[in-house]
């Protein structure tokens, strides 16, 4: 860690813009591994690899400027200068979800600011993340400070976090292994170590009686099942006004009619498989709960003779968000509906869930998108849009609560937090005199 610090933030910042060439020179190779090991389709692959680049050129850019020494006020005859350096050896804890964007872009910001990354990808994407790292040890990165350690999270996650040596850990996953890791790094006796976390969200959409009925139902069916509704930010709840309640849930079911289940490497496919067979279980166990307790708008079908771990979207009216005890990863969509004058209430019932991840809103009234932004606890909040795919630099992404620790990725605070901020204070007259006043 000290030689790759020492090297300085332009010639580290360089070093991970090769990356970004190397990654978009293997575009496709890497779109292929996503498709065959992750699941996704063709389209969610292409935009994955982008975002990845579009990563590493972002906290590139953000160290030259952010890591430079900044000078600060003081009295004559003195200065202050503030700078910041890389804090030791960050362990970069990636999801299946998005095996290069999330995992490249973990390593790349740690990284850019002077760190030495262990590197440890989710255990049903290892082949991406390998492949990764490939090409960043032959785009310049030294293998000192980049390792690459697959494993399950149990076995070497476990080791890493609790391990007095690592200064940090950058997190993406459940809200409950990131406790655990809160716990492991908190039980070391060694210096505090930072924890980065984005983890899961409970994520609300409101739409009211002047909202657009074709524009919702466009947003509603890309957020709650693109990506086979496995994204942080997917739509789980939609709260709809009880005036247009039945209209829309129509709108939405005829909208899924349309969806193409099958190979996500069949560019007509919009709906892919589930990562395995564990989350598989887990949706076929909410789907048998929705079908006790809800009201059904509408069940797709699986095509015959697909082989994997296949789950057709559903969408199905409960009474409140309160029933949701918890999650649930995949295609599924709730709907409530909502009287006009309980806004409030609605409001307070997403916030109570201690979740701030994503949120969305559809209105044509002003006053109330003001409202909504004033009382919403939500790290990204869409107006009359889908939630799903956050742009690096323009659309910061990361939760609150229990949604996540922050600072957002690919923002202008992300990379302070991988960094220590040292002050360096000098008498400039301490040889007689400050030249400062000769000028």
């Amino acid at each position: 860690m000290p030689a790759w610090d020492g090297l300085g933030v332009e010639a580290r910042a360089t070093i991970i813009e090769r990356v970004a060439d190397a990654w978009e020179a293997a575009h496709d190779e890497l779109v292929a591994l996503i498709v065959r090991e992750g699941g996704r389709t063709m389209l969610d692959a292409h935009l994955e690899v982008r975002e990845a680049i579009d990563f590493c050129r972002y906290y590139a850019a953000c160290g030259r400027t952010a890591m430079q020494p900044q000078r600060l006020p003081g009295p004559v005859g003195e200065s202050n200068e503030l700078r910041l350096a890389g804090r030791g050896v960050f362990v970069c804890i990636s999801p299946w979800n998005f095996p290069l964007a999330i995992f490249g872009g973990q390593i790349a910001a740690a990284l850019v600011a002077g760190n030495a990354v262990i590197a440890k990808p989710a255990e049903q994407t290892r082949l991406v993340a390998f492949r990764a790292v490939q090409l960043m040890h032959a785009a310049g990165v030294p293998r000192g400070a980049l390792q690459f350690v697959p494993g399950r999270g149990e076995t070497v996650g476990r080791a890493l976090t609790s391990d007095p040596r690592v200064a940090g850990v950058v997190f993406t996953g459940s809200t409950a292994t990131a406790r655990g890791i809160n716990r492991a790094l908190a039980a070391r006796d060694a210096p505090i170590g930072v924890l980065i976390a984005e983890t899961g969200g409970q994520n609300a959409m409101i739409v009211d009686s002047t909202a657009l009925p074709e524009q919702v139902t466009d947003a509603v069916v890309s957020s709650a099942f693109r990506s086979c509704g496995q994204r942080c930010s997917a739509l789980r709840v939609l709260f709809v006004q009880a005036e247009v309640a039945d209209a829309m849930g129509e709108m939405i079911a005829g909208a899924m009619r349309e969806l193409v289940i099958g190979d996500p490497a069949n560019p007509r496919t919009d709906i892919g498989p589930v990562i395995d067979a564990d989350q598989l279980a887990l949706l076929q166990q909410h789907r048998d709960w929705l079908r006790a307790n809800g009201r059904r708008i509408h069940e797709c079908e699986l095509p015959a003779g697909l082989n994997g771990h296949y789950f057709a979207p559903v969408a199905y009216e409960i009474d409140s968000i309160g029933q949701l005890a918890n999650e649930n990863f995949g295609p599924i969509l709730h709907l409530v509906r909502y009287e006009k004058h309980k806004l409030d209430q609605v409001i307070d019932a997403i916030n109570g869930t201690g979740y701030g991840l994503t949120m969305g809103l559809h209105t044509r009234l002003d006053t109330r998108v003001e409202k909504v932004i004033s009382r919403a606890h939500a790290g990204n909040l869409y107006v009359n849009r889908n939630i799903i795919g956050a742009v690096v630099g323009s659309q910061p992404f990361g939760g609150e609560g229990l949604s996540g620790t922050g600072p957002k990725a690919g923002g202008p605070h992300y990379l302070q937090r991988f960094c220590a901020e040292r002050t360096v204070t000098i008498n400039t007259a301490a040889a007689g005199g400050n030249v400062e006043l000769l000028a």
